[in-house]
Order: C-alpha cells, then sequence, then structure tokens
C-alpha cells in the first residue's frame, strides 16, 4: 500500500530481485494513476485501489478489464484481507486503515506507516496478537528488531534500553542564526538517506527521531524512559540494544532501504542481497554525539506526548503533518514548524482512547488547531 511512494518503489525493486519467491496481488496509491498503472502492467497484478471515483476512472482506462480497482478506505481495507504480507508504505494518518486491516485479518504487516501505530498505538494493541506480526521497516526499528532476535522488549530483564540513531539532518551544525533562515530547498536536503519531502522534513527538526521514539515504545513495548537518541552522522550504526551487562548489540550496513524492506518481507529467512554491505577492509569512521534538544526542541515534545499517553502522540503527530504541510508550500517557516506543533499540544486535554472512532476525533480536533495556529 502507497506503491509509488519512496518506500513503495523501493520494495518493488526487491520484489524484482525475487519473482519465484513473492507475487505482488494488490497495490494502492493516492493519485498518482499512470504510475500505478505502469506497476500493474510489470507485476501483473490483478487488484488496485486508489483515493477517489475520479482515479478509479482514470486508472480503469489504463488497465486491462479484468483488475479490480477499489476506492478509498474501504477498497484499502479490502486489499489487506487475502494476503500473506502487507508492506503499509501510505503517507501519514491515512495509512491507519492499513494496518488495522491487516492485523485484524492477522495478516503479517511490514510497517512503514509510523503515523499510524504512534496515533493508534491503544487500538492497535488490540488487534496485533491475532496471528500476524509487525514487522519494522524504519531502519531504526528493523536494526533493534535485528538485535532483539525478532522479540520484543517488554518481559526482558536483561534489555537495559534502546538507542536509536539519528543523522542528525542537515543542520546538525547550524547556528540559532543559520537555523533561523533555512529554507524549503535547505530542508529537502538530507546528508545519507533518499526520502519523500514530509520524513526529509522530519529528519531535519529530528521530530522524526522523537516520533520514532513513540513508535519504538509501541513496538518493543517498552517506556519511552529506556529509550535514548543518539546522533551518529554517517548513518552505518542504525540502531542499538544496550543489556545489563553493558554489552551493545547493534546492526551496522550503508544506508539503504532496501534491506530493512527486504529482511521484513524475508522474515525469518534473509534475502541473499547485499543491499548495504559495508567493505571493512576500508577505513571506516563511526561517530556519536548527544542531540542538542534546545535547537531541536521537538525531541522533548515527543517524549511528552509519550508520557501524557492517551490522545497526545496522536495530536503530536497531527499536528506535524499540518505544520510540515504548510512549510512545504511555502506557508510558515522551517523555524516555525515546531512551535506549531507545541502550541497544539499545549491544548490537549487528557482523553482515554477507547474506539477508532474517537481517535479519528481527536484526529480531527488536533488538525484544526493547528490549522488555527499557524501564522495568517
Amino acid at each position: 500500500m502507497g506503491a509509488t511512494g519512496s518506500i513503495g518503489t523501493q520494495t518493488l525493486d526487491v520484489l524484482r530481485r525475487e519473482p519465484e519467491q513473492f507475487s505482488l496481488v494488490a497495490v494502492s496509491a493516492g493519485s498518482s494513476v499512470e504510475q500505478l498503472a505502469a506497476i500493474i502492467a510489470e507485476f501483473a497484478v490483478p487488484r488496485a485501489a486508489v483515493a477517489t471515483e475520479a482515479d478509479r476512472q482514470a486508472l480503469r482506462a489504463l488497465v486491462p478489464s479484468s483488475v479490480e480497482v477499489l476506492i478509498g478506505e474501504p477498497g484499502l481495507r479490502a486489499l489487506c484481507e487475502e494476503v500473506d504480507v502487507v508492506v503499509n508504505a501510505v503517507v501519514g494518518f491515512a495509512g491507519l486503515p492499513v494496518t488495522l486491516a491487516t492485523l485484524e485479518a492477522g495478516k503479517d504487516l511490514a510497517l512503514a506507516n509510523k503515523e499510524s501505530l504512534i496515533a493508534a498505538a491503544p487500538l492497535v494493541e488490540l488487534v496485533r496478537h491475532r496471528g500476524g506480526m509487525i514487522l519494522p521497516v524504519d531502519s531504526e526499528h528493523c536494526a533493534i528488531h535485528q538485535c532483539l532476535v525478532g522479540e520484543g522488549a517488554a518481559g526482558r530483564p536483561d534489555v537495559r534500553r534502546l538507542l536509536l540513531t539519528a543523522s542528525g539532518g542537515p543542520f546538525r551544525t547550524f547556528s540559532a542564526e543559520q537555523l533561523a533562515a533555512v529554507t524549503r530547498d535547505e530542508a529537502l536536503q538530507h546528508p545519507t538517506w533518499a526520502m519523500g519531502p514530509k520524513i526529509t522534513v522530519d529528519s531535519s527538526t529530528l521530530m522524526n527521531k522523537g516520533l520514532e521514539v513513540l513508535e519504538a515504545s509501541a513496538l518493543f513495548g517498552i517506556g519511552v524512559d529506556r529509550i535514548d537518541v543518539v546522533v551518529h552522522p554517517q548513518s552505518v550504526v542504525h540502531s542499538m540494544v544496550e543489556y545489563v551487562d553493558g554489552s551493545v548489540l547493534a546492526q551496522l550496513s550503508a544506508p539503504d532501504m532496501r534491506l530493512p524492506i527486504a529482511y521484513c518481507l524475508g522474515f525469518p529467512a534473509r534475502l541473499p542481497h547485499h543491499w548495504g554491505a559495508l567493505d571493512f577492509t576500508q577505513a571506516l569512521s563511526l561517530e556519536f554525539f548527544p542531540p542538542d534538544r534546545e535547537k531541536f526542541p521537538a525531541l522533548a515534545l515527543a517524549y511528552e506526548a509519550a508520557r501524557r499517553g492517551g490522545a497526545a502522540p496522536a495530536w503530536l503527530s497531527a499536528a506535524n503533518e499540518i505544520a510540515v504541510e504548510a512549510f512545504l508550500q511555502d506557508r510558515i517557516a522551517w523555524r516555525e514548524i515546531v512551535p506549531v506543533v507545541s502550541a497544539t499540544l499545549a491544548a490537549y486535554e487528557d482523553v482515554t482512547l477507547a474506539s477508532l472512532e474517537e481517535l479519528v476525533a481527536q484526529d480531527a480536533m488536533a488538525r484544526r488547531i493547528a490549522h488555527d495556529t499557524l501564522p495568517a
């Protein structure tokens, strides 16, 4: 799901290498109809979903009549039922129906959509043990999954803490004065990863790392007080697990998202392709620094949302989506992204999430407040 985005296209690269092991049986995209039609033709995909009726009509004209084309959230949910594994690469809160439908159907979920898990962690927990596994595609969480040998940290007294590495983004060494003048083009130039615009901007503010702290807590059943962030500019160590005896296990590879995608698709086996392989006959320098929380306050906001619980993580994620979208549209400056999120989170009143309807209502409320917080 989300086949035309960054993770989606890299998933297709993995599938091209393993045509005998995997069959692509369903795809979705928002409105990239021509790109979706090309995927359907290449992989002979029998089912697809798009956002609107207009998109359906456009796709219908480009694909064989035998291809079933569905629409919207009901279409996404339907595609998740008769499969073995779903790669959820939908961007933002829109990926929540895919996450819930996959787990409700007892299917394995290769999760690249952190927002749905962050916003709906209490609801996901209710359905995640129906037979399917959550396999994290994010390189950091995939690294932790490998260091834990697939086991969660909950109930593991031998695990002291999880260490999420962060590249630090393109502005790690910027002064406060330089940060005040950051442009859209600068924010979209990540130093080590090629990603979509939303996650690239999140990386520049370190909000992405804050969201990953929340995701790690939900994935591995461990409190955020036992999850730390370490800046690692080389992006070779993708994350670490520290044990109570002081031992630290880490997963290392060159930056290449096809490696975690292949790990999730093949688990528990490993696919024999050297994505991200390192050459240890060459000099390799690894540096680690604490994050500058004063220059990058997004991290503190994420920990605050985690400690408040309830719908607070959903508010954080929703407000950030609104602020980043406004920045990408040149409506606000880079330095205004996190203040918009902070002001929105300050308006949150504690609630306990008990249903999807309540979550959707909370998400809508957070987005409305974030919109109202944007400069006129």
